[in-house]
């Protein structure tokens, strides 16, 4: 199944940050947070102005972003966790990183 989204939003997938601290601490699942970075999937087209010209967004598929512990609307497909975000949630793009370990389904 393939989901394009609407207007300024953006379908992202979670990264999972390492589970281990700077110290080689093991964290558990049940002491872990919800990751605040994920990949960019799909966009949607984006927005329009007053005069009805569309506004692209400012992400791509692809970008690695960072956004708000609560912010969006979580989906699952096809057996895979995803989230539907406003771009206005986003609140950064990572530039230069490699795209990190993705969540296991």
């Amino acid at each position: 199944m393939k989901i394009r989204p609407l207007h300024d939003r953006v379908l992202v997938r979670r990264i999972e940050e390492d589970e281990r601290t700077a110290g080689g601490i093991i964290i558990p699942d049940t002491a872990k947070e919800k990751p605040t970075k994920g990949e960019v999937i799909a966009t949607g087209p984006g927005t329009r102005d007053e005069n009805g010209k569309q506004i692209p967004l400012d992400v791509k598929a692809g970008d690695i972003v960072l956004f708000g512990k609560w912010g969006g609307q979580e989906i699952k497909v096809e057996g895979q966790e995803l989230l539907i975000l406003k771009e206005s949630d986003i609140l950064g793009v990572i530039e230069g990183q490699a795209k990190g370990k993705k969540k296991a389904a």
